[in-house]
């Protein structure tokens, strides 16, 4: 397992820095994002696999040709106290480190949802003080407030779409649709499982730059996914007005963050007012997805997106081989 662990450390290198850099300055994403949505998954994915099974293939690599062997191996000199004279300093270091790691990111995947479950149930105690239904459907509420907003609140059953009297005041029929369709389509499709996922891969490794440029361009692409969705029943102007309505307010009144829930994981940010000014990622996005409507361009080809796609399944496939297949470059 000696070169394995080496390539190993190569991959997790490459998909940590010049990879998601890359793709978050492409332009192509636009065209096609559900497919740039999966390579996210399967960049992050593999990543963590190669960061991971580099520090430990290492660490077994004295009593194991693969993972399988090598952890067999491990147990019986943890259970059964087995001679640990083949494990040196550095390999003890590196099967320590990838469990610390390990852990790390499944405590932090687990504080996160706590975290964000806990945020949810407080905001829709204050829905039920402060809202009130729509008259339009049980799964939509309206707050007071003169600001244009809108979010949604994932909770299965009870997930509801929340809009200000200011927003229903300030758009048409057809634009205030094409609002619901958005934000019910960040509902129906479980956008906020992906923000929970890149939130907490975020929160876990800050100081790693790509987490944050993944973290973002999931967040404008579930908004792509999402106008797509209301493209099919309303107009092109009909969205980019009701984006645009949004959009100025938020940037015109800061303070519409007092009315919204604090994390971007638990109110999808949508057609909705950004938590602070002009310069916030929220009104960045707007100002993306507007100007995507306006100059459209065409989807990515079927060879391209197929393309995308078995990459996608390559860059899993290829650290678990690396893991697993007895003996691999060995």
């Amino acid at each position: 397992m000696f070169w394995a662990s080496y390539l190993l450390a190569v991959l997790a290198i490459v998909l940590a820095w010049p990879v998601p850099i890359l793709l978050s300055r492409a332009q192509w994403p636009a065209r096609s994002p559900f497919t740039a949505m999966l390579l996210w998954q399967a960049i992050a994915l593999a990543g963590g696999l190669s960061m991971i099974g580099a520090m430990l293939v290492y660490g077994l690599e004295p009593i194991g040709d693969n993972l399988v062997a090598g952890l067999r191996a491990l147990a019986g000199m943890v259970l059964f106290s087995a001679p640990t004279t083949a494990l040196g300093f550095w390999h003890i270091f590196a099967l320590s480190a990838a469990a610390l790691l390990t852990a790390h990111l499944v405590f932090t995947l687990l504080l996160t949802y706590y975290k964000i479950q806990r945020q949810r149930r407080r905001h829709r105690e204050l829905l039920a003080l402060l809202a009130s239904p729509s008259g339009q459907d049980t799964g939509t509420l309206v707050i007071s407030h003169d600001s244009p907003v809108a979010y949604c609140l994932p909770g299965g059953s009870r997930s509801v779409t929340v809009l200000s009297d200011g927003l229903m005041a300030a758009l048409e029929p057809a634009e205030l649709r094409a609002v619901l369709i958005h934000e019910n389509a960040h509902l129906s499709q479980r956008h906020h499982l992906l923000l929970w996922a890149f939130a907490a891969w975020r929160q876990a490794l800050p100081w790693l730059p790509t987490t944050r440029l993944a973290q973002e361009s999931v967040n404008s692409l579930i908004e792509m996914l999402a106008d797509d969705v209301a493209l099919r029943t309303e107009s092109k102007a009909t969205l980019i007005k009701a984006i645009a309505i949004v959009a100025s307010g938020s940037a015109a009144n800061p303070g519409t963050a007092d009315i919204r829930p604090s994390s971007p994981s638990l109110a999808l940010s949508g057609l909705e007012a950004a938590s602070v000014g002009p310069g916030s990622d929220a009104v960045r996005t707007a100002a993306s997805r507007v100007s995507r409507l306006l100059t459209p361009q065409p989807q990515l080809p079927a060879a391209v997106r197929s393309a995308v796609l078995a990459g996608c399944i390559l860059l899993l496939a290829l650290p678990t081989a690396l893991l697993v297949v007895p003996g691999l470059l060995g």
